[in-house]
């Protein structure tokens, strides 16, 4: 379909989607929760997509939340069904089985700062915000910001970035782990792509078995975790890749994943 509120775009591989509100910051409504849906139902299924690069469009966020008039109609029952519809959509974003990088120009407050915990890396400009501050309306972040922020930063930091609704800056949200890198604004999606064709040239089923190992191992045991870990690695060990990226190794030249 034509999308109204994203822009979708695929260069030899690499899916580029940027959240295309720039007049309302890119905040987060129906519409653009539709959209995401279908993009990433899209590229889950789509061999030729490697990587995903996410960002919003303009210069002033990356998104700046959800959109307050929809949050204001809600009562008990269209309040939780919304959430649980925003938390289907991160899951599957990071469940895609392909690597996600978030390149975050700006704002990214509510469930901009939900989105881009949902992706597998994240890069900030240096001027870049983040912050959970729904408790300052009353509510509280339900697009899994209770759940993937403490996951990433721990729970200390992450119960006071979510109790004081702070707002923070991309060199405090280095320090703490909330982001991987920082880079200067007109550098940010150079660094984001070029980050993303590195991985674009590892093998695709390791790639996506890692990422789920690590996904699904942080809700288990140590001892299911590892389990976990053996069997994708077992996994591995019939496919053509696996062959390939030794041979490789042995015969000191790159690999040629397929």
């Amino acid at each position: 379909m034509g999308y109204q509120n994203i822009m979708y775009e695929m260069k030899e591989g690499l899916a580029f989607v940027t959240i295309n509100r720039p007049q309302k910051l890119n905040a987060l409504n129906d519409d653009v929760i539709n959209e995401l849906f279908e993009a990433f139902y899209g590229i889950k299924k789509d061999d030729s997509v490697k990587a995903v690069l996410i960002t919003g469009s303009g210069d002033k966020a990356f998104v700046a939340g959800a959109d307050i008039k929809e949050l204001f109609e809600l009562n008990p029952i269209t309040g939780k069904a919304k959430m649980l519809k925003g938390q289907a959509l991160f899951s599957l974003i990071e469940n895609a089985g392909k690597p996600v990088v978030a390149a975050i120009n700006g704002f990214a407050l509510g469930g901009g700062c939900e989105l881009s915990l949902a992706c597998t890396v994240r890069f900030a400009s240096e001027d870049a915000k983040f912050g959970q501050p729904e408790v300052n309306l009353g509510i509280i972040p339900g697009y899994g910001g209770t759940q993937r922020l403490s996951r990433l930063v721990g729970k200390g930091r992450a119960l006071e970035l979510i109790l004081s609704g702070d707002i923070i800056n991309a060199a405090e949200a280095y320090r703490i782990g909330l982001v991987n890198k920082i880079y200067p604004k007109d550098k940010l999606l150079e660094e984001a792509e070029k980050f993303c064709r590195n991985l674009m040239s590892k093998g695709t089923k390791a790639l996506q078995y890692a990422m789920e190992a690590v996904n699904k191992g942080l809700n288990q045991t140590l001892d299911d975790g590892l389990n976990l870990e053996a069997n994708l690695f077992g996994l591995l060990c019939a496919t053509e890749d696996m062959k390939e990226g030794l041979t490789a190794f042995l015969e000191k030249r790159k690999p040629e994943f397929k």
